[in-house]
């Protein structure tokens, strides 16, 4: 029942982000060295969740294309298809999904014509069936008609520690985690360039949400800092260099939530009073702070009260 509570509302933490106006044109940066990304907007739920508001990106390399992530709806995965064609006529060989949560996986349909190999987390198969029915009603829920088409696909690789995949001139590591965002959480490196892409272990500039454990996110954090990387692509905000000052600002905010909540619940303060005092020291400094860090809270202090 927890499980399907939190399927429920995680849709919900995933759209929170300032609103912004939907640009026309599915855009492309290129990161140089056969990298891309497309920057999901920026919409608060109530104002039009339209299922692409995550960064999803592709690597090329001389044997064929990896996709990490693909959006919320076989249309946005449709489109991220189409600018693939656009940069290169070679196969794609791979789908990555960081996580489990929709935004991330639901345009792994509009590949299934290439025949690539769907890489995920070893509990993802697992989640997927778990949260489908759940999932699917909220996508109809917010994305109407784009939400045909928008099958769950599994993976056919499973990713239980790590695994490296060819693209010929450059690999991919993967790294699977335990519990930290979700209970199925991997990373992607890029060995040609050293690009680190998190997944929704990393937010930069939006309130970080989870729906795992926020100790098992943090020490994830610590981990992902050891990574000799040059530059990051998280699961929600900018690409950035100065990506080890990214990890600890998340990390700064979820100690503070951590420490705040257990303090509370020591103290006999209620969750209510507590959704409205957590980590205060924060909150100029992310954005959509008060409604996403309402969530943790209720997520993260029922967990901690069993500490």
């Amino acid at each position: 029942m927890r499980i399907l509570m939190i399927s429920l509302s995680i849709l919900l933490l995933m759209g929170c982000v300032h609103a912004q106006t939907t640009k026309d044109v599915f855009a492309i940066e290129s990161l140089g060295d056969g990298m891309y990304v497309h920057h999901g907007a920026h919409l608060d739920i109530d104002i039009g969740y339209q299922g692409d508001i995550c960064n999803i990106s592709f690597v090329v390399g001389s044997k064929g294309v990896a996709v990490i992530d693909t959006g919320g709806s076989l249309k946005v995965g449709n489109q991220l298809r189409d600018a693939i064609k656009k940069v290169t006529t070679l196969p794609i060989l791979y789908v990555i999904n960081t996580h489990v949560h929709p935004d991330h996986i639901y345009g792994n349909a509009a590949f299934i014509v290439d025949k690539p190999e769907f890489v995920g987390h070893e509990k993802s198969a697992v989640a997927m069936q778990l949260r489908k029915e759940a999932y699917d009603k909220l996508n109809i829920k917010y994305l109407g008609e784009d939400a045909k088409g928008s099958e769950m696909v599994k993976p056919t690789i499973s990713v239980k520690d790590t695994l490296e995949l060819d693209l010929g001139d450059r690999t991919l590591k993967i790294n699977a985690y335990a519990v930290a965002h979700t209970n199925t959480d991997i990373t992607v490196i890029d060995s040609k360039t050293s690009t680190l892409f998190t997944g929704d272990l990393l937010f930069i500039e939006r309130t970080p949400v989870l729906e795992g454990d926020i100790k098992g996110l943090i020490a994830a954090i610590d981990i992902l800092k050891t990574y000799p990387v040059k530059q990051v692509v998280p699961g929600h905000g900018p690409f950035a260099k100065d990506w080890v000052a990214a990890l600890n600002n998340e990390q700064r905010y979820l100690n503070a939530l951590l420490t705040d909540i257990r303090a509370n619940i020591k103290n006999g303060v209620s969750m209510e009073s507590t959704m409205n005092t957590a980590a205060a020291g924060e909150k100029d400094k992310w954005l959509l702070f008060d409604i996403a860090n309402r969530r943790n809270v209720n997520i993260i202090y029922p967990a901690l009260e069993w500490e």
